[in-house]
């Protein structure tokens, strides 16, 4: 077994999906016919030991060549996981004021296209997934679920 970084954080998130599923089953029980509150804990936990373990597998499989890099070519090669990262900070902080729909849009347009490229033929196509997506899925959480989230100050929706 080669132990390469992609093994280590396999390894490491098979382990997480099954303390995490044992300490599912310590839930209290359902009451009046409801759904487990274990339920949702583990729609998510089986995927991601799945995964986990297809990444162990891959790790193992096509092992990733281990090059020396300087920290310029280190940061280049990783600027996108920092931008985005950078970019769910900046939705954090602004959600106060933006609130979910509007910062969510904003995010997820921004994202799209720190990833995808700034192309004039992709923008389109980036708002219209951003504004399908955002705006679906908060209206599954607010009116079909009556999850309150957070409206900002822009607009008020409530």
């Amino acid at each position: 077994m080669s132990l390469n970084r992609d093994a280590f954080v396999a390894v490491f998130f098979l382990f997480l999906c099954a303390v995490m599923f044992t300490a599912s089953t310590n839930l209290p029980p359902a009451m009046f016919g409801q759904m487990s509150p274990a339920l949702w804990p583990r729609i998510i936990l089986v995927p991601l030991a799945l995964l986990s373990a297809l990444l162990l597998i891959q790790s193992q499989r096509h092992p990733v060549e281990t090059e020396r890099k300087t920290f310029s070519e280190w940061l280049q090669y990783n600027k996108n996981p920092f931008f985005c990262f950078l970019l769910f900070f900046l939705f954090l902080v602004t959600m106060p004021i933006a609130g979910m729909l509007l910062g969510g849009l904003a995010y997820v347009f921004l994202t799209l296209n720190v990833l995808g490229g700034w192309k004039p033929s992709q923008l389109g196509l980036h708002a219209a997934i951003s504004a399908v997506f955002v705006i679906g899925m908060w209206a599954i959480f607010t009116q079909l679920l009556g999850v309150l989230l957070p409206e900002g100050e822009i607009l008020r929706v409530y």
